[in-house]
């Protein structure tokens, strides 16, 4: 199963209790299905969970049964509702005149509540959602047709302190996140917080391996440096020891080049508590780039 067909099986698991709340998720899911007009009310789903709720939230929202139900061993879940007195019934409940089409503005007087929000964005996201699988990336989209519910979606999660993004794809407009963190916000609010507690813990985890592997590459890039420069110091000395300088040179230099050659696989640090007594690391820097100057001379 996937991580979205996870999260819609969790959110079908919210209650209807509330009568504000289940209308409010039923036009979330109207709005956000296949088709809503004065003339038809079509639901498609490939979620057997969402397919279960369906028919009973249309009779807790209002009172009613689809004309259409799934036949036995459907690959898709299809509903649908063709009686004009049911539609009209359905479009009343929302605010809307019934003889106008009811997809052209989301009725904001009926999700003033905090829990008519989430209930209304639950049914969207059953409807049109999606969200991909936490470990590969970040994004939840929801999808619809009706181009001015789309834009007021987007006003709704603005004013709820939300930064989506918006886009049309293929004829449809999507409304969508990309930050791990409002994904997981949103899910935990819609009535899915295992889900978000999931989504979580995978951006945890995938933050702890960049963080090592970061850690990694900089030690790694730290340790190709001082190898290279351990190399240099080497040569050096054996450019010394070619033009016969090493004799000439102060017995401080002269300990650096028996430590360097003793100890060629050590880092400056390291290098440096070899001395008696220990050196620091700036003294020994400045003692390594004498000889390397000098062998240049």
């Amino acid at each position: 199963m996937s991580f979205s067909s996870e999260v819609k099986t969790e959110l079908c698991q919210s209650g209807m209790d509330r009568l504000c709340c289940t209308r409010a998720e039923a036009y979330g899911v109207l709005l956000y299905g296949n088709t809503f007009t004065s003339r038809e009310v079509r639901i498609i789903t490939e979620s057997g969970s969402f397919a279960n709720r369906l028919p009973v939230l249309l009779d807790r929202a209002f009172g009613l049964r689809f004309d259409r139900l799934p036949g036995e061993g459907d690959r898709k879940y299809i509903f649908q509702l063709t009686d004009a007195k049911k539609i009209h019934q359905v479009i009343d409940a929302f605010g809307f005149d019934s003889r106008q089409s009811p997809v052209l503005h989301i009725n904001f007087g009926l999700l003033e509540e905090e829990c008519c929000r989430a209930a209304f964005l639950r049914g969207a996201f059953l409807a049109g959602g999606s969200v991909t699988e936490p470990s590969k990336r970040y994004h939840l989209e929801l999808v619809t047709s009706h181009t001015q519910a789309s834009r007021e979606l987007l006003a709704l999660l603005t004013d709820m302190g939300r930064q989506p993004g918006q886009t049309a794809r293929n004829g449809s407009q999507v409304t969508y996140f990309k930050s791990g963190e409002q994904i997981a916000e949103l899910l935990a609010f819609i009535g899915a917080p295992d889900s978000a507690g999931e989504l979580s813990t995978a951006r945890a985890e995938k933050e702890l391996r960049n963080d090592v592997n970061r850690q990694v590459n900089c030690e790694a890039a730290n340790l190709d440096k001082a190898v290279n420069a351990a190399q240099e110091q080497l040569e050096a000395i054996r450019r010394l020891y070619a033009l016969d300088r090493v004799e000439s040179l102060s017995a401080a230099l002269k300990e650096t080049i028996v430590l360097r050659e003793t100890y060629p696989e050590l880092t400056l640090n390291q290098l440096a508590e070899e001395f008696e007594p220990p050196i620091t690391k700036s003294c020994l820097n400045h003692r390594l780039r004498k000889l390397v100057e000098l062998s240049r001379a």
